[in-house]
């Protein structure tokens, strides 16, 4: 039987690799899963106790049952600075702006910035057109890794930071509504969480594998970005 298996993160690096096309005995539970990895990958065994584990994207416990042909991710506990919140997710429904800055607001938060984006319905600068609608499109299971990522940048260069919500909208989208929120807090305003949530959204554009379509009186069309990744990106 054979699984995809994906490392995340640290257990990325301990593996030396991202991705490995694993085969393995069958019937197989995720324990016995983790058990034959050690053989194959010995630097992970450390991280296992505390890592966390999704079969085809849904979180999976060490008696789930795994199938042939399953993608069975392996990662660390989403980092969080310090036991502060960090909230990164792509969901299809209504953004509720004021119940993320709620999640990320702690007794000692004192400020937060909130960046959102919102679908335009006219476009002024550049070439001038007007816009009936968006369809947002990504890649969620590396979009949500790459949030992850962007969160653990900004806490690094902003230790200040307390939480952190990373929030992609994807779907057929109106002009006025909101498509993503980048919001930081943390106990002053001059702790550099203006410049975190700045951070924030212009790194959701250059890594995080989301999409638009726009869609217009003229037609419509996929709008591309300009940035390449570097390695390490």
């Amino acid at each position: 039987m054979r699984v995809n298996i994906l490392f995340f993160a640290s257990l990325k690096d301990r593996a030396g690799t991202r991705q490995v096309e694993f085969e393995t005995t069958e019937p197989v539970t995720v324990a016995e899963l983790k058990s034959q990895l050690v053989f194959r990958f010995p630097g992970i065994e450390p991280l296992l106790p505390n890592c966390l584990v999704s079969v085809n994207q849904q979180f999976a416990f060490d008696e789930d049952g795994i199938a042939e042909g399953a993608e069975v991710a392996f990662f660390p506990p989403v980092s969080g600075g310090s036991g502060f919140p960090t909230i990164t997710r792509v969901e299809e429904g209504q953004l509720n702006l004021d119940e993320l800055v709620a999640s990320i607001t702690l007794p000692t938060t004192g400020a937060a910035c909130v960046f959102t984006g919102m679908v335009r319905g006219k476009t002024a600068r550049g070439d001038a057109h007007e816009t009936v609608s968006l369809e947002y499109e990504a890649y969620i299971p590396m979009a949500e890794a790459k949030m992850v990522q962007v969160a653990d940048e900004i806490r690094q260069r902003w230790p200040a930071v307390e939480g952190i919500a990373i929030v992609q909208r994807i779907g057929h989208l109106m002009p006025g509504t909101p498509t993503v929120l980048i919001a930081c807090s943390a106990a002053h305003r001059d702790t550099g969480v203006f410049e975190a949530a700045r951070y924030g959204i212009d790194r959701l554009k250059e890594i995080v594998p989301v999409w638009k379509k726009e869609i217009g009186p003229q037609g419509e069309v996929w709008v591309e970005g300009k940035y390449h990744p570097l390695p390490g990106d």
